[in-house]
């Protein structure tokens, strides 16, 4: 009879555990910078396996989010693509003071879906073999700023402007390039890396001196302030798991 009752006793207990910890499961909503899309995918997915908490993605340019943030957007969290935007909303009381962070430093890379096309040290720029070259909106997209800085360091942005095709964000200037809508253009190395090589196609992976470092920052936004997910997800991001994860697509940390 004891032994009977020391099971009930532990089976009740452990309904009783689980049923707590979905109580206490929260789902946060979430603002991420395209270039961190196949990442981020993979995180959330470990992060509500390991936490019960669940994120709900949306994905798009930093600068539009900015606006639809300023505009009343329920983003909780906001990983941007930069360092200036969080910094931006901190500054504007509409994020959680001391609760923005780094949580991953990104590269530009010269890219074309055809191989052979873009050489080892981006000279395809100088000989002008392509008709177009796919850029993110720098207006919007810090990879695009990074990529207009970039050509404007090898004294080439005023010759390849007129061939530019323009991404609202990265990952359409991504799109541009996989479907052939431009032979080659300036994309996150995350975007065609995967398991540390370039996927397909031919790459070269500028060089840091030539842009300023992208940053990437995130922020817990202030109708994330209460929400235990967005406080988990922030310390997530931080963890040994998340950050394997993130190296695994080129980014520095």
């Amino acid at each position: 009879m004891r032994t009977c009752s020391r099971i009930l006793v532990a089976l009740a207990t452990a309904a009783a555990t689980g049923l707590f910890g979905l109580c206490q499961a929260a789902e946060v909503s979430v603002a991420v910078a395209a270039n961190f899309t196949a990442p981020m995918q993979k995180i959330a997915a470990a992060f509500e396996q390991d936490t019960g908490h669940k994120a709900i993605l949306a994905f798009g340019s930093t600068g539009k989010f900015y606006a639809q943030i300023k505009n009343g957007a329920p983003f909780q969290i906001l990983l941007a693509a930069d360092d200036e935007t969080p910094a931006r909303l901190d500054k504007e009381g509409l994020a959680v003071s001391g609760s923005r962070f780094t949580y991953a430093t990104g590269k530009l890379v010269l890219w074309s879906a055809q191989a052979g096309l873009v050489d080892e040290k981006g000279e395809v720029l100088r000989t002008g073999q392509f008709e177009r070259i796919a850029v993110a909106d720098p207006k919007l997209a810090p990879y695009g700023a990074a990529a207009v800085e970039t050509l404007t360091h090898l004294g080439l942005l005023k010759a390849l402007q007129p061939r530019f095709v323009q991404g609202e964000n990265i990952g359409q200037t991504y799109q541009f390039i996989a479907t052939g809508n431009a032979a080659l253009g300036f994309v996150a190395l995350s975007q065609v890396m995967v398991d540390g090589r370039i996927a397909r196609g031919s790459a070269w992976v500028v060089p840091a001196e030539l842009h300023a470092p992208i940053r990437q920052d995130a922020v817990i936004l202030g109708s994330g302030k209460d929400n235990p997910a967005a406080t988990a997800l922030a310390s997530y991001l931080r963890g040994d798991k998340a950050r394997a994860i993130i190296r695994s697509y080129g980014y520095a940390l």
